[in-house]
């Protein structure tokens, strides 16, 4: 007995001094029953029971009436920009504030984005500014691209109707958001396509890989049909479309099945660290990444941002070193697209003041990996306090 708590001692000493990380992979045991399955049964290649089961249980899960699994979220993006007949110099509305596989499928099918700023109650797109994008470009826009950021959802009503006025294609980007209700309704199942990513700092992961979403069951067939490769129905290998190899193998679904099972756990798991961080900085000169009462967000990345009259003592490059000192890792909030390099020619639309600017300025990640112990999240806190 002694022995045992001795060594239990010296696990959790252990975990007060590794590195604390920003987000990663949690694996339960379910996940090797799937990949045990695979093997067993000598499906290890692309497709095969463990990829039609996780379509079904992801569809039924989001609330959609079918689903295509993908090796990566950006395909299933991909496929839907391709779906919504984007074509040389046709304008897709994209969020400002998100990632570049958000935006980049746009380029691949050779159209052109103009981003739409954030606004502040949940720094997703701007209902506002997307009416002036869809009012300057009305001729040109095929499709709106949505993200819910850091896994809170957008102003989905506002937006989902100006793309019903203006009769444009609304694309899904829930990457970030799986298990996040608008008006208890699941994220990713708004849009014409939705699609979700399962990477591996996600909510739930597959290591890699991502998933297709859609109510247009004929739709979901397209994309399983473009990304294998545009094969033909014939004996032969016979292509008449450029195709792609964006399936899923039955390996990789495994892991997914396995982790479908733990999505709510992990899901309170976040929203537990948010609000630890809520609460231990509730007298500082911050707040936390907000959202609408309406909504229920999953929670994935808690992040903070540090008042404008606080700025000149502390800012979030001060506290991301402070924090990378003692061997944690903290993120800057996403640069937005409109200020990347690769995409300084493209219109930027906003009517508040650079919201997405001023929110990569003054705002920080923290960590918010669901392994990380309250002694852990309490360094965290503690440090940051200190800058203070």
């Amino acid at each position: 007995m002694c022995e045992r708590i001795y060594t239990n001692r010296k696990r959790e000493a252990f975990m007060e001094n590794e590195r604390i990380w920003l987000s990663t992979p949690t694996m339960h045991g379910e996940e090797q029953v799937f990949i045990k399955e695979a093997f067993d049964t000598n499906w290890v290649a692309p497709l095969g029971k463990n990829v039609t089961e996780f379509e079904n249980e992801m569809a039924h899960f989001v609330g959609v009436k079918a689903a295509a699994a993908m090796t990566a979220g950006t395909h299933a993006l991909h496929l839907a920009v391709k779906l919504a007949g984007i074509k040389t110099d046709d304008i897709v509305i994209c969020s400002d504030l998100t990632f570049a596989a958000t935006v980049n499928p746009v380029s691949y099918e050779n159209g052109t984005q103009v981003f739409v700023d954030s606004e502040r109650d949940t720094w997703n797109m701007n209902p506002c500014a997307l009416k002036i994008a869809l009012e300057k470009y009305k001729d040109r826009v095929k499709a709106v691209v949505l993200v819910h950021l850091y896994g809170t959802p957008s102003k989905i009503d506002e937006i989902k109707a100006l793309c019903d006025e203006y009769g444009v294609i609304l694309i899904e980007d829930a990457a970030e958001s799986l298990s996040a209700t608008y008006k208890g309704k699941q994220t990713g199942s708004f849009g014409k396509y939705g699609a979700i990513s399962f990477n591996g700092n996600k909510i739930i992961t597959t290591s890699g890989g991502g998933m297709f979403l859609s109510d247009d069951e004929d739709a979901v067939q397209r994309v399983r049909f473009f990304s294998t490769q545009a094969r033909e129905s014939f004996p032969w290998y016979q292509h008449e479309e450029i195709g792609y190899n964006y399936r899923m193998s039955n390996i990789v679904a495994g892991i997914g099945r396995g982790q479908l099972l733990h999505i709510e756990e992990h899901r309170k798991l976040k929203e537990n660290i948010y609000l630890r961080y809520k609460e231990g900085f509730k007298d500082l000169p911050v707040t936390m990444n907000p959202y609408e009462k309406c909504s229920v967000p999953n929670f994935w990345l808690s992040c903070m941002l540090i008042n404008e009259d606080a700025m000149d003592n502390v800012n979030p490059e001060k506290i991301r070193l402070a924090l990378e000192k003692e061997n944690i890792e903290a993120r800057p909030i996403w640069k937005p697209m409109h200020m990347q390099p690769v995409y300084k020619d493209n219109d930027f639309i906003t009517n508040d003041d650079n919201v997405g600017e001023d929110i990569f300025r003054r705002g920080l990640c923290l960590p918010s990996d669901i392994k990380m112990t309250k002694a852990q999240q309490q360094k965290v806190i503690d440090i940051i306090k200190g800058l203070f």
